[in-house]
């Protein structure tokens, strides 16, 4: 039978369950399930792990088209037309991305507090953005973001499919 689970990953956790530094381990201790794609180092929010091979498969491989979203904070006040850009698509080192949905919002109130706290300058403003991509290239949204002229400060992952982070705890996970 089928186990998933929804993990709210904290910043500074390798999305994997061995190696050195903080890794899922310090979090989970079910045996034999494993991360349906990766949150890089610095990234948070939701993580699916599962037991199921072909299902990790259908989440993780970008021919699937399956929609992952973000809340991501980005450097100054970002405009119509970076937000323009990023939905048609950025060409990165490594290809085109695919257009990608994404809308400005205000910071969430669910939102919890990062440690450490990302850097704040008074002269320099920040702002909140919803993105959602379908593709998963390495550091993408950050890559993308920094392109436009807004570096990336703080990326949560809220949703994938419809599998949403919802209450889960930063740091807790809980079985579907």
């Amino acid at each position: 039978m089928a186990k998933i689970y929804l993990f709210n990953k904290p910043f500074g956790v390798l999305c994997q369950f061995s190696g050195k530094g903080n890794t899922l381990s310090d979090y989970i201790t079910i045996k034999d399930i494993y991360p349906a794609g990766r949150l890089d180092k610095d990234s948070e929010g939701l993580v699916i792990l599962t037991n199921d091979g072909k299902l990790q498969h259908k989440i993780s491989n970008p021919k699937f088209d399956k929609e992952k979203t973000y809340i991501v904070q980005v450097d100054g006040n970002i405009t119509n037309t970076a937000i323009n850009s990023l939905t048609l698509g950025i060409v990165l080192k490594d290809g085109k991305t695919k257009p990608a949905k994404v809308k400005t919002i205000s910071q969430p109130d669910w939102l919890w507090s990062r440690t450490p706290p990302i850097r704040t300058r008074k002269n320099i403003p920040t702002s909140w953005i919803e993105l959602t991509i379908t593709e998963g290239k390495n550091r993408q949204i950050r890559r993308m973001t920094a392109h436009v002229g807004f570096p990336t400060l703080r990326l949560i992952r809220s949703q994938i499919g419809g599998w949403q982070l919802g209450n889960t705890k930063l740091g807790a996970y809980e079985r579907l």
